[in-house]
């Protein structure tokens, strides 16, 4: 029996569902009345999205900020959430506790009011977050154009770096060590500068299942090739890459769990977007360019690579 992948399970529900013409977003999106509804939901399971030397509550909180990222990527603000719980029968008070002082830490940090949610009891600790805000339009992941920029929020490579420190006991310098692990249990999506700035975004998608699959699935949806000229990766994620002889484009392209977001914009752009980044101390980086073609390409001395989408799927 073939075995099927997370594009092909999507599929299949899509079909049972009436839903025709499917390309994925961020964020869904329909209208009550004349009102724009936003709104987004994600699951964490504790067997394969926390990892065991996580504190719950920064793994209650994260699950929050997965759903705020994927707002930040299209320039809307979440207000209003619903929380589901799955915990086992034998979980302590503490544990509990920890769990809702997580949520509440997120929701007081992005201003979000949580009207309700359910309980139920099972094997491993599972949350359901669902996220609602209003909004009249979003930003696609289809609208970039020939000759834009290509952007991302933050550096990239520090969150699988960190992930490998907690999973696997990789080693590296201790401030480095402290900052990738960081990455990990504290993510901050880009709300506020995503809100300041998405007039200027031509098409933007949020980056946590890996910047190569953010990036293929902009560039299938524009119809446009992407040439990325520039890696996303300060100098201490490169010395860790070629200390621990892993690769560096695996660290920055398909590691997944960074809370960050890519956008394009025309040029025109450039200043007042770096002048915003720079004034809420916000990390951005240009990384490449829009160009006629399909797929997206490493532009390095040798010429162009082809950059696969090999970022995270949960069936592969």
């Amino acid at each position: 029996m073939t075995k099927l992948d997370e594009s092909s399970i999507i599929k299949i529900f899509q079909s049972k569902l009436g839903k025709k013409n499917f390309e994925s977003e961020d964020v869904e999106t329909f209208r009550f009345g004349k009102t724009g509804i936003v709104t987004k939901t994600d699951t964490m399971v504790e067997s394969t999205d926390i990892p065991s030397k996580m504190k719950l509550s920064d793994a209650a909180r994260k699950s929050v900020i997965s759903c705020i990222s994927d707002f930040a990527s299209k320039g809307v603000r979440p207000k209003y959430g619903i929380i589901s719980v799955n915990l086992p029968k034998t979980i302590s008070r503490p544990k509990v506790n920890a769990i809702a002082s997580g949520f509440k830490k997120a929701c007081t940090q992005y201003d979000i009011t949580i009207i309700g949610g359910d309980t139920n009891a099972g094997k491993e600790i599972v949350f359901n977050v669902c996220l609602f805000g209003t909004a009249d339009r979003i930003v696609t992941r289809r609208g970039a154009k020939k000759g834009d920029l290509v952007f991302v929020t933050g550096p990239f490579g520090y969150t699988p770096a960190g992930l490998g420190m907690l999973l696997d006991k990789k080693k590296g310098k201790e401030g480095f060590v402290k900052k990738s692990i960081k990455s990990v249990v504290n993510p901050k999506p880009r709300l506020d500068f995503s809100l300041k700035n998405k007039k200027y975004f031509s098409s933007s998608m949020d980056s946590s299942d890996g910047l190569s699959t953010t990036l293929n699935e902009m560039s299938k949806q524009s119809k446009s090739k992407l040439v990325i000229n520039n890696i996303p990766a300060m100098k201490d994620v490169r010395d860790f890459a070629e200390s621990q002889k892993v690769s560096l484009n695996n660290l920055v392209f398909h590691g997944g769990e960074e809370y960050e977001f890519a956008f394009t914009t025309h040029p025109k752009n450039r200043n007042v977007i770096q002048k915003n980044a720079e004034q809420s101390r916000t990390p951005i980086m240009e990384i490449g360019y829009v160009a006629d073609g399909r797929g997206v390409f490493v532009e390095n001395k040798e010429g162009m690579i082809r950059l696969k989408d090999l970022g995270w799927n949960h069936f592969r």
